[in-house]
C-alpha cells in the first residue's frame, strides 16, 4: 500500500488556490492514501468566529469536500484532510474528512481544541473514527490530539492499522512524540503538517513542517523538511500493525489491565 503526506503552505482564505496545491501534487505522484494538513483549505489564524463562519463549509455538500471526492475519483485514491466545518446547527468544527471514490467515508470533529481554537470552534462531538479505506483500517485524529495518549490508544483499540493525523503544529515536540504513539500502540502514524507562518493583529504563528510517517516499531519511514512545501510516499504493509506481540509472552494490547488504571478528576 502506498501512503503519502502532502505538506502545504496555505494561502489564507483562498480555498481554490489551496486545492490547486493539492491537485498539482496528486497529478504528479501516486498514492493509495494521501493525508493533508489540518485546515489545509483555509489557513489557520482566523480573525474571529464571524470570519471563520464565512470560510467554514458544509460536509459533505461544501465545495472542498466535493472537490476532494472529485480528486479521489480522478486519481483513484483516498484522502484524509482537515477542513473547517459549518454544521447545520450553526456550530463550527475543526474537522477531518476521509473520502475515496465512493464519497465521504468518515468525519471527525476535533475533540481537543488548542489555544485560540477555543474561541473560534465548538468542541468536537464525534468519537475517534476508524474506517476501512484504501486497503487499510485508518483512524483519524487532529493536531493537538497528539498530546493526549488516549486519542491514539482509542484508535488502536478500535482496530486502526494507520493513524492519519492532519496537523498545524507550532510546538517542537509532536513529531518525536508520534514515534512514541506508534510504538505504544503498534500502529503506523502519518502526520501531515503545514509549513510557513501566519500573522493577524497581535497573533503570530510559525508552523514546524516535518511531516512524518512512523512504523509500528518506531522506525521513521518518511521525514519532511521544516520550512517548505513537500510531499512523500512510502510503501507499507498495514497488516504489520495487526501483530501486537512484544515478546513471545507479551501482547501490547492483550496485556493491558484497565482495572488497575486509576482515573483522575474529570475522567
Amino acid at each position: 500500500m502506498r501512503v503519502g503526506w502532502i505538506q502545504t503552505e496555505p494561502v489564507y482564505g483562498d480555498t481554490r488556490a489551496n486545492l490547486r496545491q493539492v491537485e498539482s501534487v496528486v497529478q504528479s505522484r501516486e498514492a493509495d492514501l494521501w493525508v493533508l494538513p489540518e485546515l489545509f483549505a483555509t489557513g489557520y489564524l482566523f480573525g474571529g468566529r464571524a470570519e471563520l463562519s464565512r470560510l467554514a463549509e458544509a460536509i459533505p455538500a461544501g465545495p472542498t469536500t466535493q472537490e476532494m471526492i472529485r480528486l479521489s475519483r480522478s486519481a483513484g485514491c483516498a484522502f484524509v484532510a482537515g477542513i473547517a466545518e459549518g454544521a447545520p446547527s450553526g456550530m463550527i468544527f475543526n474537522a477531518a474528512i476521509a473520502v475515496d471514490p465512493a464519497g465521504l467515508r468518515a468525519l471527525y470533529r476535533k475533540i481537543h481544541l488548542f489555544d485560540l481554537e477555543k474561541e473560534w470552534f465548538d468542541p468536537g462531538d464525534t468519537a475517534y473514527p476508524v474506517v476501512s479505506i484504501a486497503g487499510a483500517r485508518v483512524g483519524m485524529m487532529i493536531c493537538f490530539d497528539w498530546r493526549f495518549p488516549e486519542a491514539a490508544r482509542s484508535l488502536a483499540l478500535a482496530g486502526a492499522q494507520i493513524i492519519a493525523h492532519p496537523a498545524n503544529l507550532v510546538h517542537a515536540h509532536c513529531q518525536n512524540a508520534m514515534v512514541t504513539r506508534a510504538i505504544e500502540n503498534g500502529v503506523f502514524t502519518v502526520t501531515a503538517n503545514r509549513t510557513g507562518a501566519e500573522s493577524r493583529g497581535d497573533a503570530s504563528l510559525v508552523f514546524t513542517g516535518r511531516s512524518r510517517i512512523v512504523a509500528p516499531d518506531g522506525r521513521i519511514l518518511s521525514d519532511g523538511p521544516a520550512q517548505e512545501p513537500a510531499c512523500d510516499v512510502v510503501e507499507l504493509d498495514p497488516t504489520a500493525a495487526d501483530d501486537k506481540r512484544v515478546t513471545p509472552r507479551n501482547d501490547l494490547l492483550g496485556d493491558r489491565r484497565p482495572a488497575f488504571y486509576r482515573s483522575g478528576p474529570g475522567a
